[in-house]
């Protein structure tokens, strides 16, 4: 039984973005602050990353626990509200993202994909990652 009324529950899904979330901009802008360039949410690459450094190939995506299915086989449980509707979403969420890894993949693009939460807990390490794939700065005069 869900603890808000439909209106609510309404409200509260509507809200959830798809783009530039919190932990998305805080990645963001940490690595333009350390000079590094990017486009964001790029349509012309498939799966339209988060960040892509189209030089290097390399696109970041940004994933929330809950939609993208983090450590699913056990999580899934606890969707107590419409969960037939939520299982079949997230599963097609999961699936879909193998597909777009591989396709970039095929593709010679290298992928990295962060939780939000890792974002938030452990921002330096997140960039350690992205900076492995030896980008160059931006200088700046």
């Amino acid at each position: 039984m869900d603890v808000l009324t439909k209106e609510q529950r309404r409200k509260n899904m509507q809200a959830i973005k798809c783009k530039d979330t919190k932990d998305e901009v805080l990645l963001a802008k940490t690595l333009w602050r350390l000079g590094y360039r990017y486009r964001k949410n790029d349509k012309r690459i498939f799966g339209k990353p988060d960040l892509t450094f189209t030089k290097h190939k390399l696109a970041v995506f940004v994933d929330s626990e809950y939609f993208h299915g983090k450590d699913w086989d056990t999580e899934k449980y606890r969707i107590n509200t419409n969960r037939d509707f939520w299982w079949k979403k997230i599963e097609g969420n999961i699936k879909r993202d193998m597909q777009v890894n591989n396709e970039l993949t095929e593709k010679g693009w290298k992928v990295l994909r962060f939780w939000s939460k890792e974002i938030k807990k452990n921002l330096a390490t997140c960039v350690e990652k992205i900076e492995q794939f030896k980008l160059k700065k931006s200088t700046m005069h």
